[in-house]
């Protein structure tokens, strides 16, 4: 643990707010939805299972309105919406493909199970 980096009282805050946007229900499926290609509403939707579209309108506004993803309309008949991630949405993703692995390894702590270290 001598390689772990002192994070500050503001660093500690702003690892909390970022924890919280990622960590509410959807937030994390609807990044990865659209980091795989998704780019349509009804695309996105379908990626993330369980997803409503009510939840997803809602969630998709918090992301853009937070700078993680972007929305486009096209003019066409009838209207389009596209979505994408942004340059911190991207690097969000990035960030937190290290988290996934501890999930894939790790996941049955976060279950309640117990499990112990392999070898």
């Amino acid at each position: 643990m001598d390689d772990i980096q002192h994070i500050d009282d503001e660093a500690c805050r702003r690892l909390i707010s970022s924890t919280e946007l990622v960590g509410r229900r959807w937030s994390s499926g609807i990044l990865l939805a659209i980091g795989r290609g998704a780019t349509r509403f009804s695309a996105i939707v379908a990626a993330v299972d369980g997803l409503s579209d009510r939840m997803a309108a809602q969630r998709l506004r918090e992301l853009e309105a937070s700078g993680l993803v972007d929305r486009t309309v096209v003019p066409t008949t009838p209207v389009q919406v596209r979505y994408r991630l942004t340059r911190a949405g991207d690097e969000l993703l990035r960030a937190l493909q290290p988290l996934a692995s501890w999930g894939h390894r790790w996941g049955d702590l976060a279950d309640g199970e117990s499990r112990r270290e392999a070898g």
